[in-house]
Parts: C-alpha cells; sequence; structure tokens
C-alpha cells in the first residue's frame, strides 16, 4: 500500500491524487457524517472536527503524493462535498449583519452633530462681520 503512495517520478499525478483522496479521505468522510443525525450536518460545533480531518486528510495525502496543495484536484473535491453535504444549509449565522444599536449610535450621531454645530458656527461667524474687515 504504501508503494501506491509514492509520488511519480514526474511529480504529481492528479487523476491519481483525486482517486486516492476519494479512497482515503471521502471514505472516511462519508463515515463520519453518517454517524451524524442528517439535521446535525449543518451545525458547525458538531461537523467542525470531521471537516478538519477531511481537510487535513486532502493535505497528507498531497505531501505523500508530492502534489502542491490546495490544488485545481481539492477545490472541486469540496465543491462536491458541500454540494453532497451543506447545500441545504440555511445561511443564517453567516451573513453579514449591523452591529448592535448601542455601538451603531455612536458612529451615526457624532458625524450628524458634528455637522451641526459646524453649520451653526459658520451661520453664527457669518452674522458677525463687523469687526472683521
Amino acid at each position: 500500500m504504501t508503494s501506491f503512495i509514492l509520488p511519480p517520478a514526474s511529480g504529481c499525478n492528479q487523476r491519481h491524487y483525486e482517486v486516492m483522496i476519494g479512497e482515503f479521505c471521502q471514505a472516511k468522510f462519508r463515515l463520519d457524517m453518517t454517524g451524524l443525525e442528517r439535521n446535525a450536518w449543518c451545525s458547525w460545533p458538531k461537523t467542525m472536527k470531521i471537516y478538519e480531518e477531511l481537510t487535513n486528510c486532502t493535505h497528507q495525502v498531497a505531501l505523500k503524493m508530492d502534489c502542491f496543495w490546495p490544488n485545481g484536484v481539492v477545490d472541486d473535491f469540496f465543491m462536491q462535498i458541500h454540494r453532497d453535504y451543506f447545500s441545504d444549509c440555511a445561511l443564517t449565522g453567516r451573513l453579514p449583519h449591523d452591529p448592535p444599536i448601542g455601538i451603531l449610535a455612536p458612529f451615526i450621531a457624532v458625524p450628524v452633530l458634528i455637522t451641526l454645530l459646524m453649520t451653526a458656527a459658520v451661520v453664527w461667524r457669518s452674522k458677525r462681520t463687523e469687526g472683521v474687515l
């Protein structure tokens, strides 16, 4: 089995790498994911360790086979994993959202107040032109 993983003399054989990550990494990932209830697949805390192991597996196989990592094969591999296992997951929790009003209010109020004060100062100064010239 060890000789099967050794890199070819010409460098990375991407087709062979694709087969190897399918056999080693995807098979274990599939087994680990079937150990979870399907409704837990979208829970990052529950799938994080499994996902990290999958990522590490693809990296280790790449190192053994003298392949760059990440590469196009890995990108396609993870896109397929996401289509198969995470396509039904909602984007909630990952979408950007407004900060709490306690943080947002000063960033709105301070520029508005400065603008009003500067406008008032210009108007007040323009009415007091008697000793300027």
